[in-house]
This record gives C-alpha cells, structure tokens and sequence, in this order.
C-alpha cells in the first residue's frame, strides 16, 4: 500500500550542523525521482541513509556535492546550505565544494597509479605546497592503511585488495582535506574483515570529518552511525519510484523505538 507522504521529518540537532536541507526534490526529466526531504547534518557525527532500492538514498546523497549535476537531466530544488551558503548558487564553483565535500563511492576506484601517486594527484590539483612525502604518509595513516603499504608505495594501487583499495580512496578523499566525506555504499563489494575496518576507520575519522553513509545494511548502520535516516518510496503514475524521507532520528531511536510504523517495518525486517 502506498505509503502517504510525511510532513517535513525534522528532529533537533544539538551539534552544529554540518549540512541543511530544505524541502530538497530531486527531477529526472520530468520524473520526481525523490521529493521535500528536510534534513540536518551535524558536524563530526556519522550519518547513515538506509531504505530500499529506488528510495532516493544515493540520490539525495549526490546532492551534497552536486554530482548530480554531472547527470543531464537531473535538477535538484530546494536549498542545501553548508557553510552558511546554498551551494546551489551560481557563484558556488562545484569544484572546490567537491573538494571540501569529498566522496567514495560503492566500488573501490583507484587511478592507475602508484599508492603514493594516488594521494599526491589530488593534492597536486588543488595546489598543494607542503611537504608531499609527509601528506602521503599522514593519509595513509588517517586511512588506517600506512602499516601495510609504506614499503610498496610506488607500486600499483590497482594491486592492493579490494578492502585496501577503498581505504587506499578514504586516503585520497582526505588527502584534500574535506570538512565532509561522503560515502555510498562503501563496503557492499568488500568481504566481512575488510568491511569491518573500514567500518572502524569511520569511528576515527568522525573526530575531524562529518561523515554521510549510504547502506543497504542495516547493522553496519546500527553499529557506525550516531543518526539514521529511513527513506522509502511510493509508485508514481509513470510506472516508476518516488522517494521520501520518513523518519530522521538518533540511531538508537530509529533503530529500537522508531516513531513510525514503516520505519518499524523496516527495521524489523518485514520489507525491503
């Protein structure tokens, strides 16, 4: 049964807030692909998008970078500030907020590079002047990777694991110093040791970085978010899905006393 739309799901955030979304819709075309999300981010916490496939999860998370702008038909409405700025606006290069707002994606995608020229290449870009040998090791080392590869730094990073070509990424991502990292779905291709490394690593890196996950898995979302964000979708008249946020709240919350019904549904196993 199609679930009604919520008014704005909005709960308060005691910390400051990294990210703000308003009445944020997503449009492919003319297709709603995700409608009126209304979201805080607070600074330095982890926060976890979870829901089924086709709820716009990955979709509202692309607009914190604007990567769906590199999709042609894609138009966002509504305003995301950060940083006291709609990052919507035209004076706002997509550039530098990428490079302020980082990203990992689902698969592991190292350049063909050397380890060491996997760091220093996003650096170089952004006009890096410091000493390059210590921002490769200080990266590594803030990845958790550093132990393993500093004697095979020139070596391929197309040679590492997939467990350490993601965390060999986080590396790059904080190579360029972001004030958020976002990530989707960043261990769905990893076995369980890698995934629970990364899943450690985030637990470290929430000390400097405001960290957004997307997860299909709702017990890596239990165990490394402070706050979760349930999305689900409706059919449209199209034949297609439109998402929406329904229930934004502490993890422990979302997770043990959910305010509402589908939410418990989910949690609980009985769909997705």
């Amino acid at each position: 049964m199609a679930s009604p739309i919520p008014s704005s799901t909005v709960t308060d955030v005691t910390s400051a807030v990294a990210i703000k979304a308003e009445k944020v819709s997503v449009y492919y075309g003319s297709n709603l692909a995700v409608k009126d999300v209304y979201l805080d981010i607070p600074e330095k916490q982890v926060v976890a998008f979870i829901g089924p496939s086709g709820c716009g999860k990955s979709t509202i998370l692309r607009c914190f970078n604007r990567m769906n702008d590199l999709i042609p038909s894609a138009r966002v409405e509504g305003s995301i500030v950060f940083d006291g700025e709609d990052i919507q606006g035209k004076k706002v290069d997509p550039v530098e907020l990428r490079r302020r707002v980082g990203m990992v994606f689902q698969k592991p995608n190292p350049f063909p590079k050397s380890i060491y020229d996997n760091i220093a290449f996003g650096a170089k870009i952004n006009g890096y002047q410091g000493n390059m040998d210590e921002l490769v090791e200080k990266s590594l080392r803030g990845a958790a990777l550093w132990d393993e590869v500093k004697d095979k730094i020139q070596e391929s990073g197309l040679g590492l694991s997939g467990g350490q070509q993601q965390r060999l990424c986080i590396a790059r991502a904080i190579a360029i110093e972001p004030e958020v990292i976002l990530m989707d779905e960043p261990c769905s291709a990893l076995d369980p040791i890698s995934t629970l490394k990364v899943e450690e690593l985030m637990h470290e890196l929430k000390t400097k970085y405001t960290i957004v996950i997307v997860t299909h898995n709702m017990q890596q979302a239990s165990r490394v978010s402070d706050r979760t964000a349930f999305f689900n979708a409706v059919a449209t008249d199209q034949g297609g899905k439109m998402g929406y946020l329904v229930e934004y709240d502490k993890t422990q919350n979302i997770f043990s006393n959910p305010k509402e019904e589908y939410t418990r549904d989910y949690v609980s196993g009985r769909f997705g």
